[in-house]
């Protein structure tokens, strides 16, 4: 019993929705084409908004291109930091030795 409550749920919160409408719209435009499209699932997605199959499939390697040329440029920019961090470093020790040896902390400024 508690199954066919949440079905019923279910398919009010699709009508509620708009999800019935825009599919029932796009079966029936299918149904109407006189030249069947050779991939339904494609008519489907490009009536409902969204990319073919191909154009999905090429997001998908631009998306991974993307990601390891991000992964490249973090690893460069983790390595710049890291570098900088060392001449600081450096800079902070070469200061403190001056320091120490009589300088003024005034004339490293």
């Amino acid at each position: 019993m508690e199954r066919e409550a949440k079905k019923e749920t279910f398919r009010k919160y699709l009508d509620s929705s708009g999800v019935l409408d825009a599919l029932t719209k796009v079966l029936v435009s299918l149904y109407e084409e006189n030249d069947k499209p050779s991939s339904a699932v494609e008519f489907i997605q490009q009536k409902l908004g969204g990319p073919s199959i191909s154009e999905y499939e090429k997001l998908q390697a631009e998306k991974l291109d993307l990601q390891l040329r991000y992964d490249e440029l973090f690893a460069a920019h983790q390595e710049t930091c890291r570098q900088l961090e060392d001449l600081r470093s450096s800079k902070y020790t070469e200061n403190c030795k001056e320091t120490m040896n009589g300088g003024t902390e005034r004339e490293n400024l």
